[in-house]
């Protein structure tokens, strides 16, 4: 692995794998500032790959499908991220591009993607799951960018212009912090500075997106007529991965609902009360703020219920240390999953780049691993109880 700063200040690693087919890269740019409007960068996003001033929309497609390269352009919640995998041989023509689109996109065809956008989050929105996800982030951060869900999106989308996408897309280059990983056996020879040496430098990048707001206990629910189950969602403000809680969050997760068959919550709710169709937990990070939260889909007369199960599995995590088997086998399971996801040169090249587009090193996954192994039953009750407290946001999505 070999770190180096490219002369306009990206922070750059190349990792190298020996006689692996095809490269991968990943490059992102911090996110700054605030959108004016909701959906201003998601739209910016899908623009990006609609056109430069060298190729169109159909003749990019076509030059990306003909050579086999996957790039990509995703809009995350503090930062934009391009990616591409491609075969070695092709990993020039695949830079030259991307170069082409970050220093040169049109955003010609504005007014036909906003109206496709549109159609499709509204059609997203049918599904009760999305609905109760929509309701739940914009309640849980309320006030806040990360608060722009899909409903959020649509109330705003037509106040944003052409104009105040482009302006956002130069501001992001122009104030992001950029971190870039390249994964693969092969050889750049100074391709890298050619042809993403040219991006500007980062000249003012002080944060202007604030924490979000503190927590207070709140209630939302939306009635879907035609809904066949009611599915509730319930979640805190927890640590990020700044805090030392960190892994022991990511723990905690597993313990409760992320490990599938094995979790409290699928035994406990599903297997024995039989009150889910599906039961899980999410820890989700952001670099201001992050989230724990509980989901479970049940039959309408199961609510109170299934709640008053989340409220007992809690209390436990929160009362009862986790035995030295039980904090073994999550362990391991997390570290497995950890290793799982590091496999491919795609899977490696995003998460170093989003550590280090956090303020970490791009090797920072073995550190996490590190600090995961040394997390005490102690931690985990301190923890449940320091953040597992009554301010929490609970979204139901029920039939009449």
């Amino acid at each position: 692995m070999r770190e180096f700063i490219l002369k306009n200040g990206i922070k750059t690693c190349i990792k190298q794998n020996k006689n692996t087919p095809r490269v991968a890269l990943t490059l992102n740019i911090s996110i700054y500032k605030d959108e004016k409007y909701a959906g201003e960068y998601s739209i910016m996003n899908r623009l990006l790959l609609k056109g430069t001033k060298k190729y169109s929309s159909e003749e990019l497609a076509a030059i990306l499908d003909e050579n086999a390269i996957e790039l990509i352009t995703e809009m995350k919640s503090d930062y934009l991220r391009f990616r591409f995998t491609c075969l070695n041989e092709d990993f020039e023509q695949a830079l030259s591009i991307l170069s082409d689109i970050i220093l040169n996109s049109t955003f010609e065809e504005y007014d036909k993607e906003v109206v496709k956008f549109k159609g499709e989050l509204m059609a997203e929105l049918d599904s009760a799951k999305v609905k109760l996800s929509d309701l739940f982030t914009k309640t849980i951060y309320k006030n806040h960018f990360y608060g722009h869900s899909y409903t959020k999106i649509l109330e705003e989308i037509d106040n944003v212009t052409k104009e105040d996408v482009q302006e956002s897309f130069r501001t992001i280059l122009e104030t992001g912090k950029k971190s870039l990983v390249l994964a693969g056996d092969i050889e750049e020879n100074g391709l890298l500075e050619k042809y993403l040496g040219c991006i500007p430098e980062a000249k003012d990048n002080s944060m202007d997106i604030s924490v979000p707001q503190s927590l207070t206990k709140d209630y939302a629910e939306i009635i879907k007529e035609d809904a066949n189950q009611a599915q509730i969602l319930q979640g805190w403000h927890v640590a990020t991965i700044e805090d030392k809680e960190y892994p022991v969050l990511m723990l905690m997760n597993i313990i409760l609902g992320a490990s599938g068959l094995s979790s409290r919550l699928f035994l406990e709710l599903r297997e024995k009360k039989g009150l889910a169709y599906t039961v899980r937990t999410s820890y989700e990070t952001h670099l201001k703020s992050a989230v724990f939260s509980i989901y479970i889909g049940t039959e309408p007369g199961n609510i109170q219920t299934s709640i008053d199960g989340f409220k007992e599995e809690i209390e436990k995590i929160k009362t009862i240390p986790v035995s030295e088997e039980e904090l073994h086998n999550a362990k391991n399971n997390l570290i497995g999953k950890q290793q799982y996801l590091f496999e491919t040169n795609s899977q490696q090249a995003n998460i170093m780049a989003y550590y280090s587009i956090l303020g970490k090193n791009f090797n920072y996954r073995d550190t996490v691993i590190e600090q995961v192994k040394q997390v005490t039953a102690q931690d985990i009750l301190d923890c449940a109880n320091k953040y597992f407290t009554d301010d929490y946001v609970l979204t139901v999505i029920k039939p009449e």
